[in-house]
């Protein structure tokens, strides 16, 4: 992992990293996985035209604790206080699972702040197939008897697949052993956040920006739940548009930087900031 910068925000402080120049890209990491969105950085795709920023989100990798619950709109005003640390007014977001649903917070909070939204395979809870999903419970199960390890592997078996460890050892070596540093944050904040947290259709139809709603080509076939998932982004979503991304699972930009950056790319350039908004 590169040395990060660090923010002092109003009780917490993130570590984060910028890449590039132009339009601010803010990306919010999946749950406690705190380096998943490092392979885009490495994207010239991206990074030649935008102000892309990653950070870790609080409870992962060097970012501080806080003590009690956590919410998802609590982790968006932490977002947001990023953005107004590092001069930005405005920026399009990204987020990957359960980043996602706090990508989907910011502009219900902050509207003027979010230019676009890119929702990756975002972690929602009001589809058929969210019944199915009992590793959820078998990995809390484990995590509660102190397996940590096994806990995020029966966790990311579930999601990504079994064949998961070879593309994360790959690409992040480290990270596997991260998630398991950062256990607490998910089993003991994240999943209570993400249970109570609250998305409805009248919600959704006030997210008037540019929304892209990406699932991964190979997620499709392993899991039905992707696909209900950004069908209800677009039922739902005014202004939702779709993107597979090739040859991805739930790993996506893990699997396939190079066609997300792309994809990311082209949609930012059908949807630019106004002059006066770039910083």
């Amino acid at each position: 992992m590169t040395q990060m910068d660090r923010a002092a925000l109003e009780g917490v402080e993130l570590e984060y990293e910028t890449r590039g120049a132009g339009e601010a890209v803010m990306l919010i990491h999946p749950g406690h996985f705190a380096d998943w969105f490092v392979p885009l950085l490495n994207e010239p795709a991206l990074t030649d035209r935008y102000r892309v920023v990653n950070y870790h989100r609080v409870g992962c990798a060097g970012s501080s604790n806080m003590a009690g619950p956590v919410s998802f709109a609590l982790q968006a005003a932490h977002c947001r206080s990023l953005m107004r640390y590092l001069g930005i007014e405005r920026a399009h977001i990204v987020g990957h699972s359960s980043g996602g649903m706090v990508a989907l917070q910011m502009p219900l909070d902050a509207p003027d702040m979010v230019q676009s939204l890119a929702l990756l395979e975002p972690a929602l809870r009001s589809v058929p197939s969210q019944k199915s999903r009992a590793f959820i419970g078998a990995a809390h199960q484990r995590y509660l008897a102190g397996d940590k390890a096994g806990a995020v592997d029966t966790f990311l078996r579930g999601t990504c697949g079994p064949d998961y460890r070879t593309v994360l050892d790959r690409v992040l070596p480290d990270s596997f052993a991260q998630s398991v540093t950062d256990a607490d944050t998910y089993f003991g904040k994240e999943l209570p956040a993400m249970q109570e947290w609250v998305f409805t259709r009248e919600e959704a139809r006030r997210i008037t920006q540019p929304v892209l709603a990406v699932v991964g080509e190979k997620s499709r076939t392993m899991d039905p739940i992707w696909d209900e998932r950004q069908k209800l982004l677009l039922d739902w979503l005014p202004n939702a548009e779709p993107f597979v991304a090739p040859g991805a699972t739930h790993l996506l930009q893990l699997e396939n930087p190079r066609g997300i950056a792309e994809g990311l790319t082209a949609f930012f350039a059908r949807h630019p900031f106004r002059k006066s908004s770039v910083r």
